[in-house]
C-alpha cells in the first residue's frame, strides 16, 4: 500500500478533473458534446452514444439523497479517527442517473431521507500518517449553492 492511500491518484487523466473543479469548489461531471448526455463514471468514450469528446462540465450541486450507509467500523485505519461517518450515493438534478459517492456531512444520520434535497460543499480531505491532502466534494442536507470550506 502506498504512503498516499486512501487518496485518489491524481496522476490519472480520468479522475484529475473531478479533484481540480472541487479544488475551484466545482462539482465537474463529463458531458457527451454529441449526444449531451453526462457520463459519470468518467470513461474514454460516452456509454450512450460511442462519442469521444467528454469535456468536464460544471454542475449545480444540487441533487437528492439516493442511499445511504452508515459506516461505524473502519476497514481501513486511516478511517479510524471518521467513523461514524455517512457513506450515500447522491443523484445530480441536472441528471439523476448519475449517482456521486460522496459523504453526507453536518447532520444526524437519524434525519436522512431517500429523496431528500442535498448540495454538495467542497472540504478538505486529510489522514493521519498520509502524505498530501486534497479538496473533495462533500453533501449536505438542504438546498443551496455548493461551499468552499
Amino acid at each position: 500500500m502506498s504512503n498516499d492511500f486512501p487518496l485518489p491518484n491524481l496522476e490519472s487523466d480520468q479522475i484529475r478533473p473531478y479533484y481540480e473543479g472541487a479544488e475551484r469548489g466545482e462539482l465537474v461531471v463529463p458531458r457527451c458534446a454529441g449526444c449531451g448526455r453526462f457520463n459519470w463514471y468518467p470513461r474514454e468514450a460516452c456509454r450512450y452514444c460511442g462519442g469521444e469528446d467528454l469535456p468536464w462540465t460544471v454542475v449545480s450541486g444540487e441533487g437528492a439523497l439516493f442511499s445511504w450507509a452508515v459506516v461505524a467500523r473502519a476497514f481501513v485505519p486511516q478511517f479510524a479517527e471518521r467513523v461514524p461517518y455517512v457513506a450515500a450515493l447522491v443523484s445530480l438534478s441536472e441528471a439523476p442517473e448519475v449517482r456521486i459517492v460522496s459523504n453526507v456531512i453536518e447532520c444526524e444520520p437519524s434525519t436522512l431521507e431517500i429523496g431528500m434535497p442535498v448540495h454538495a460543499v467542497f472540504r478538505r480531505v486529510e489522514f493521519p500518517d498520509v502524505k498530501g491532502s486534497l479538496t473533495a466534494p462533500f453533501f449536505v442536507p438542504g438546498e443551496g449553492v455548493g461551499e468552499q470550506g
